[in-house]
């Protein structure tokens, strides 16, 4: 088996259902692959697995349906749904997908390419894949913001850093662009780095401290494989975009409680600390008025068609793109502290266990990423 397909999913048959049927459509043999779909159900999980299965069960062709296997799993997040398929995996390969993604045909072909670039140069690899966003019709100027700039991924400055010729296809972009919506990874690497750490929030950092104990613990580099494609079908309005910060900013404070060391190598700075705290405070304070005009100017640009500006390729597109994105990041930041604060109040500092990891692995992984 060369690639196992993992894919997490809470309640979006539909979701999942279109992502598979991208990968019922491979040019990669049929066989050379298995999906593994965990549900992350709670007391529903049950019902969940069943229809998932039955939806998923529908578009796979029968000789192949011993090659997908759905999972109920109890309500733990993503993080521990794709520990409980990582133990079930067979390929020597992973192919990390979030439930939202449309794959292209080669994605997996392209994904199993860049893997074997990688280590016939002896330097296996974490390799994003794109994730370009679908276009809405009619589109916003909003969504244009979102698809084009990096307010959520940078996959714009890596296009834009390749199209110059500033890096190559094996440039290392390090852990922090370790997005596991579109990734892969050998399977073993993945296995003896210790799984993926469970945090106290089941949203937020994950992606990132794996890569960035695998870099740590055997120097894996971070490449990125723009013919990897698989589409993210997930729409953002302002205020989704918002409360996504924000909860980035509650995640960061169990991030950054149980790998200290990596936080300190994402954010260059104790986020736990009172100085950090004292600084948010202040900050969500006295920049809350600012806060509150851009939320409401970001609110006005889901209502301007995406032609009011240009293509961002052309001078005029790109400097009005760029204003409007470094308009709003004060706003940005003032959510994230905003979270950050919360968490703090809350004093969560919950560890929940990884499910499928042997104790022994899970603690030296953690040792590893720490020490």
């Amino acid at each position: 088996m060369d690639i196992s397909v993992l894919i997490p999913t809470f309640n979006r048959p539909d979701k999942v259902a279109a992502c598979a049927r991208g990968l019922v459509a491979q040019t990669l043999d049929a066989d050379r692959f298995e999906v593994l779909v965990g549900i992350d159900g709670g007391e529903e999980s049950q019902e969940q697995a069943h229809e998932v299965a039955s939806v998923l069960h529908t578009l796979w062709p029968g000789e192949r349906s011993g090659l997908l296997t759905v999972t109920p799993c109890a309500k733990v997040g993503q993080a521990a749904v794709r520990n409980t398929l990582l133990d079930q995996a067979r390929g020597a390969t992973l192919v990390f997908l979030n439930d939202d993604m449309l794959p292209e045909p080669t994605l997996l072909a392209e994904h199993l390419c860049a893997q074997q670039e990688a280590a016939s140069q002896g330097t296996p690899a974490l390799v994003i894949g794109a994730a370009p966003w679908v276009m809405r019709q009619p589109e916003s100027l909003f969504d244009r913001l979102i698809r084009e700039t990096s307010m959520v991924f940078f996959y714009d400055r890596m296009d834009d850093a390749l199209e110059a010729g500033e890096v190559d296809a094996t440039h290392d972009w390090g852990f922090r662009h370790a997005w596991l919506l579109n990734l892969s990874a050998p399977a073993q690497l993945v296995r003896d780095a210790g799984g993926i750490t469970v945090f106290p929030s089941t949203y937020g950092y994950e992606d990132d401290e794996l890569a960035y104990r695998c870099c740590e613990m055997f120097g894996t580099p971070v490449r990125y494989a723009p013919g990897a494609v698989a589409r993210h079908d997930h729409q953002l309005m302002p205020e989704d975009y918002l409360d996504r910060e924000r909860r980035l900013g509650h995640a960061a404070w169990g991030f950054a409680q149980t790998t200290p060391v990596c936080a300190f190598a994402m954010f260059g700075r104790d986020v736990t600390s009172e100085d950090e705290l004292s600084y948010s405070r202040a900050f969500v304070t006295r920049e809350q008025p600012t806060a509150d005009r851009l939320r409401a100017t970001l609110r006005e640009l889901a209502e301007i068609p995406d032609d009011a500006v240009a293509d961002r390729h052309s001078p005029a597109g790109g400097v009005v793109l760029e204003a409007l994105y470094q308009q709003h990041l004060l706003l940005k930041r003032w959510e994230w502290r905003r979270g950050l604060l919360e968490a703090s109040d809350e004093g969560s500092t919950r560890r929940i266990p990884s499910p499928g990891l042997q104790p022994g692995v899970a603690a030296a992984a953690k040792t590893g990423a720490d020490a």
